[in-house]
């Protein structure tokens, strides 16, 4: 793909979503891995038929759509289970987010995926973003974000790949410790740097 694409993940509460919207305030376009998971699996879709085959009727809701927290429960303690599900959405959800990367007409386009690392996702990308802050601070941002408590949060954070993978992958680094007026200026530089290897990209896709 001659589109230059710059992957931004991060563990959860690192405020992944903030610093794309700061992105997308520069015109750049977003691909998020989460909402194509979800319109794989809506109402009437054939990948939710071959849910509800599978988990039984029970695990729709009364208007027909999927039942997320019942199938995270089903799923969380049982790899069978979490293998078969993941054999049948990955492929669905990858096809997606090519067929979206490839319609972007923004200069580069950035793919948001908080699991980009644990789903083996660098190969679609050509600099990877990662989005770092304290556990302490993913801990406290996220349980009051989301009214749940912290020991939830550190399960989830537990079933992630670890802070140290995350840094090692990265080619580049936003370090959401600092004060959040300072982000805008911060971005704005990592912009002009893709922007300058997107139209290298570009030029030389047509030599």
């Amino acid at each position: 793909m001659s589109k230059f694409i710059v992957g931004l993940t991060g563990g959860i509460g690192s405020g992944k979503t903030t610093v794309a919207n700061e992105f997308a305030k520069l015109g750049i376009q977003l691909v998020d891995a989460d909402l194509v998971a979800r319109e794989v699996v809506a109402s009437g879709s054939p990948a939710l038929t071959q849910i509800a085959a599978h988990f039984g009727e029970g695990i729709l809701l009364s208007d027909g759509s999927l039942n997320r927290a019942l199938l995270r429960e089903r799923i969380f303690s049982n790899e069978a289970e979490k293998h078969w599900l993941n054999q049948l959405l990955h492929p669905l959800i990858r096809q997606q987010l090519l067929q979206q990367l490839a319609q972007a007409s923004s200069l580069y386009v950035i793919l948001v995926a908080p699991l980009l690392i644990e789903n083996k996702l660098q190969p679609l990308v050509d600099q990877l973003l990662v989005v770092d802050l304290s556990a302490e601070h993913q801990l406290s941002r996220t349980a009051a974000r989301d009214q749940v408590d912290t020991a939830q949060v550190a399960a989830i954070m537990a079933s992630q790949c670890t802070r140290e993978q995350r840094l090692a992958a990265a080619t580049q680094l936003l370090d959401n410790n600092l004060p959040p007026e300072t982000l805008p200026q911060r971005v704005m530089a990592l912009h002009q740097i893709y922007s300058a290897m997107a139209a290298e990209k570009l030029a030389k896709s047509r030599t």
